[in-house]
């Protein structure tokens, strides 16, 4: 009698992910997705993004299509180009990027919460593949043991796993355990605020004709010239029912001791009060949301992102200035991938290295894979976006090359394809 052998199943691979922002929620899905057991340690107590609007970029949304992530029920609206407008002159002109519409991938200007919330529960929804994410809320990880692949909680609870991802953010712990020192955030001398407004009344205004006009391109304001730096970003978000505003400004005062993270809406007139008039008339429009300050940091370029089953993702290894790319002087505009965009980018990246039949043993040199390919492009943006916010990048980028470079990029097939190249004796990809 013939006798069968049942093949072993894979053994899926236990993930701890330090932080539940935008970057380890879109890494958890990505790895619940190729099979493996994740868990989400949170230090805070309710499961909220702080935050207004945010722009995804065209390398992002390839990355949540890919993890079937809805994209029609974030509310966002597309985008495939940028106003640029002369603060004081009024004078703007129009700049599209014809490379998105070639892809037919158009990015998103949404609201932050609401790609947390659509992520958070893909990650953790009983439907849909893989076993659903375990997020722990209110669970402060204090310190991780890199080699042993482990965790530790303010509580004193250790939960060791096969692979510890970093996504903690600019005061990242796990960046000091693998770095095995702290590593401070930088000041860059510039802060902003941040409010949304209601944008129902927005043909009721006078003068705002120049918002409504290119009704797909995100709008900035600059100030040009030898002076201190001031810009204004704004962009719908909502379905076009509310219009994030972010005013940024070079801020001497940012290490002031009566230095305070708010603001009032005549603080803001006040700093950018040499606007032409129809600038200013966006703010008669209601607000609907606390006015922040914002201090912005980068992280200094690290010698690594990895030791042995640690690993980091997102703004705890390359935190950057996150509405750059369009230079205080620039003639024509392109605007590089931000920091959300980056995460979503690298979780995409470390999915497809990490697919199901990984073993433990195969961890480190995977996630030395995963630094080959992110490493450098998150340091290039990283770069660029800060000489361009002090005006030492010299010309703007320009052409179809870089733009497709850029934007065009897909981290998910990347991986892949660097997978089936170097790893094709190991587990398949998925």
């Amino acid at each position: 009698m013939a006798h069968t052998h049942e093949v072993a199943s894979p053994r899926p691979l236990q993930v701890s992910i330090v932080g539940a922002g935008l970057g380890g929620l879109t890494a958890a899905i990505a790895l619940r997705r190729s099979g493996h057991n994740v868990q989400v340690f949170e230090s805070a107590e309710i499961e909220r993004e702080i935050g207004a609007g945010i722009t995804v970029q065209s390398s992002a949304v390839r990355v949540l299509r890919h993890l079937g992530v809805r994209v029609m029920s974030l509310r966002g609206v597309e985008y495939d180009g940028m106003a640029r407008f002369d603060a004081r002159t009024g004078l703007g002109q129009v700049h599209s990027w014809g490379v998105h519409k070639a892809e037919g991938s158009l990015p998103l200007a949404c609201h932050r919460s609401d790609l947390h919330d659509e992520l958070g529960h893909l990650a953790t929804a009983g439907e849909g593949e893989g076993t659903p994410v375990q997020l722990h809320l209110g669970s402060k990880v204090v310190v991780c043991d890199p080699d042993a692949g482990s965790i530790t909680l303010a509580n004193g609870e250790t939960i060791a796993a096969d692979v510890v991802v970093g996504a903690d953010g600019i005061h990242s712990t796990i960046r000091s355990s693998i770095m095995g020192r702290p590593v401070q955030p930088l000041a860059c001398g510039i802060s902003c605020f941040r409010l949304l407004l209601d944008a129902s009344g927005l043909d009721d205004i006078p003068d705002l004709g120049w918002y409504t006009e290119n009704p797909h391109a995100n709008k900035a304001i600059v100030w040009t010239g030898s002076e201190s730096f001031r810009m204004i970003f704004t962009y719908p978000v909502r379905d076009w029912t509310l219009i994030n505003l972010v005013g940024s400004f070079a801020d001497e005062d940012q290490e002031q001791p009566d230095w305070v993270p708010s603001a009032t809406r005549q603080e803001v007139l006040d700093k950018f009060h040499d606007a032409h008039p129809k600038f200013l008339r966006l703010l008669d429009l209601p607000i609907v949301s606390p006015i922040s300050k914002w201090k912005l940091r980068t992280v200094p370029a690290l010698p690594t992102w990895v030791r042995g089953r640690a690993v980091l993702l997102g703004d705890s290894a390359h935190a950057t200035v996150p509405f750059m790319g369009q230079g205080m002087y620039m003639r024509s505009y392109l605007h590089l991938p931000r920091g959300a965009a980056m995460a979503l980018e690298d979780a995409g990246a470390l999915g497809a290295l990490l697919p199901l039949g990984t073993t433990k043993d195969e961890v480190p040199a995977r996630l030395t894979a995963y630094e080959t390919l992110r490493k450098e492009r998150g340091e290039i943006v990283n770069q660029q976006s800060l000489a361009r916010a002090s005006n030492q990048s010299g010309p703007p980028f320009q052409g179809q090359e870089l733009q497709t470079f850029l934007f065009g990029y897909d981290a998910v097939q990347v991986a892949q394809e660097y997978f089936s190249t170097h790893f094709s004796g190991g587990a398949g990809v998925v």
